[in-house]
């Protein structure tokens, strides 16, 4: 049987991640596999500090798009796929993929998820996670500076340039593909109740 996709995306900081988890979590009867579309991101091996800040990273050229298509077409026919692993401290691809075996359910994530008309025909079940800007401005700071390393100037500075307006010219717009839009992310336990209870039925094969 075919594996059902479900693709959750929304802004940075927007809790896609952990609604994503708890999805993935959550199908206790069936085998899942979690994908990260940051995986994805280009490899910039070489570049220096500077040219690596001056580089667009919430634009969909920031994206190796063609290997995701390609990936979740295989995926799709039962194949499995070697997913690239993103070191974001290095702005580089580790040189050992992460190996993704074929499941009943994949679960992919992604701030521009919704983006791609290629990536999107693959999605069987869209979901956008809706956070006011505040919310996810705080929690990508915590972020950037405890996981990635960085600085608070270059955090804000980024957000300003590329992030925040990279959100409203694609990410935002996006959320017209999605089948359900959740709120607050995954502290609604409510909508994500329902997202499981919609994925089960199609794996059950009746109408979500």
């Amino acid at each position: 049987m075919r594996p059902l996709i479900i693709g959750i995306a929304g802004g940075s900081g927007s809790g896609k991640t952990t609604v994503a988890r708890r999805v993935a979590e959550g199908l206790t009867d069936a085998q899942c596999a979690f994908i990260d579309m940051d995986a994805y991101y280009t490899d910039h091996e070489g570049k220096s500090h500077h040219e690596l800040r001056q580089l667009n990273w919430d634009h969909p050229d920031a994206f190796d798009l063609d290997l995701l298509q390609a990936h979740l077409g295989a995926l799709a026919a039962g194949v499995a796929i070697d997913k690239p692993v993103y070191d974001f401290v290095r702005h580089r691809r580790s040189a050992t993929p992460e190996r993704v075996a074929p499941s009943d359910v994949i679960v992919i994530d992604g701030i521009l998820l919704l983006v791609d008309e290629r990536i999107r025909d693959h999605l069987d079940i869209k979901v956008f996670v809706d956070t006011d800007a505040d919310t996810r401005l705080i929690r990508r700071i915590r972020r950037d500076m405890a996981v990635r390393g960085r600085p608070l100037d270059e955090i804000l500075d980024q957000y300003l340039t590329t992030v925040q307006p990279m959100h409203e010219q694609f990410v935002e717009p996006s959320k017209r593909y999605a089948d359900l839009i959740i709120p607050r992310g995954g502290e609604n336990t409510i909508a994500i109740d329902l997202l499981l209870a919609a994925i089960t039925r199609r794996l059950q094969g009746t109408p979500a």
